[in-house]
């Protein structure tokens, strides 16, 4: 064993020597859209399984059936036809996606106040992550990362450094609020996002109908960059309660002093919402805290193997909520005080293992959503469409109360998709939450 750690270390050390002068001299690599090379699409029992079957590559990214077999069975509705008010389980909808008719003329409309803040003020992350990247070349340094011997999973990211985030908080605010009063809330992840650009009147609107209560809605925006080894990752991409514990210290109270509301702490009255990997983290904030929120909403929720650093305890990421982890059973190897150390971890998917939880979760997918876009993590890990499937057959085997819809000619965090779905989906996660 001795032997075998001395060489792992070795490799480890060479990559981390080797890396400057690879970035110095590779162009940018975009995003991958294809099986990665090295990948094992035959042999099922095998670590690291692709399953391509029911995949179309004509495509860029290619495109799944959502008629699989395997697949939780949907209902197909017309095209242009969302479900019917509070329906749950899964559905087919596109391939054209219109915008939801909700603006009106005349409709009384909230306030917003935005404030900055940085992790210069942040207990929970200070410092933050910074990840040195090719000028122009977006998360070029992980596309063309290695992972560590024998493990497709764990990717070695040596870019990565503490640094300095600074974000923006959006805070609407319904209108005809009352000072003093408890409000319900939504926090939203990726605030900023072009996606929510039509959020606030879209409030306004359904506030208006009575079809949501009046809400308070607060856009977070992420501590920078994407995946791993930068700040946006390690808040997002953690399958932990740690991000939730910054919303709920850090950033909630700050809310109520700069806006002048006061938050509820019924968790009924409190819901999370992201696209992406903040999709994830709007789940994850609730199934770590189920008695801080209760309602969910997530577009393209990165529900794959984004984790880092990589944890012996949760090697798959976020892809053990649903299925186990898809590489060999152990021993494997973690880092303890700076030596390889042989670790066995459990592999029991979270959702199956644990009782059913108080989550109310709406969720999209794309039928060409991602599909390995970093060609360097063959892990059998890292297809959207297909972990928001399984996630689907999961929640739906334990008795959740969802809704998933399966969107044709829909790409990842499709914009048209959210443009047409929004107001129905936020109507449809505060189901059963009393209106004034």
């Amino acid at each position: 064993m001795n032997n075998i750690l001395a060489v792992l270390t070795g490799t480890l050390m060479s990559a981390v020597w080797l890396m400057p002068a690879a970035l110095a001299q590779t162009a940018c690599v975009t995003q991958n859209m294809v099986v990665p090379a090295g990948a094992n699409t035959s042999d099922h029992a095998a670590p690291f399984f692709i399953d391509t079957t029911s995949l179309d590559f004509s495509t860029k990214p290619p495109t799944r059936d959502p008629n699989h077999p395997n697949y939780p069975r949907a209902t197909e509705l017309p095209d242009g036809t969302l479900p019917p008010g509070g329906a749950e389980g899964n559905f087919i909808i596109g391939p054209t996606h219109a915008p939801a008719p909700v603006a009106k003329d005349g409709v009384p409309k909230g306030t917003t106040i935005s404030f900055t803040i940085s992790s210069k003020e942040s207990v929970i992350y200070n410092p933050g992550l910074i990840r040195d990247d090719v000028a122009g070349c977006g998360n070029s340094s992980i596309m063309i990362a290695a992972t560590a011997p024998g493990d497709k999973s764990s990717i070695i990211v040596t870019t990565s450094h503490p640094g300095t985030w600074t974000r923006t908080i959006d805070v609407y605010i319904p209108p005809n609020y009352v000072r003093g009063t408890e409000a319900p809330f939504i926090v939203l992840g990726d605030g900023g996002s072009t996606a929510w650009k039509d959020m606030n009147t879209t409030l306004d609107n359904l506030i208006q109908q009575r079809r949501v209560p009046p809400m308070v809605s607060i856009q977070i925006g992420n501590g920078g960059q994407d995946a791993q080894g930068a700040q946006r990752g390690r808040e997002y991409d953690t399958v932990s309660g740690t991000y939730a514990q910054f919303v709920e210290r850090e950033v909630l109270p700050l809310v109520e002093q700069r806006a002048g509301v006061k938050l509820t702490k019924d968790p009924e009255g409190r819901a999370t919402m992201g696209l992406s990997s903040s999709g994830t983290a709007a789940f994850t904030m609730a199934w770590f805290h189920p008695e801080l929120y209760h309602r969910v909403l997530a577009y393209s929720p990165t529900m794959v193997n984004q984790q880092w650093p990589w944890d012996p305890s949760l090697r798959g990421g976020a892809w053990e909520y649903h299925s186990p982890w898809a590489g060999p059973a152990g021993p494997n190897l973690t880092v303890k005080a700076g030596v390889l150390t042989p670790s066995e971890a459990p592999g029991a998917p979270l959702i199956p293992s644990a009782p059913t939880k108080p989550i109310r979760y709406w969720f999209e997918m794309g039928d060409q959503d991602l599909f390995y876009p970093n060609p360097t993590i063959p892990d059998g890990m890292h297809d959207w469409t297909l972990s928001a499937e399984l996630m689907a057959k999961v929640l739906a085997a334990k008795g959740y109360h969802y809704q998933f819809l399966f969107a044709r000619n829909a790409r990842h965090v499709d914009r048209p998709t959210v443009a047409q779905t929004l107001p129905a989906a936020l109507e449809w996660t505060w189901k059963g939450y009393p209106i004034p």
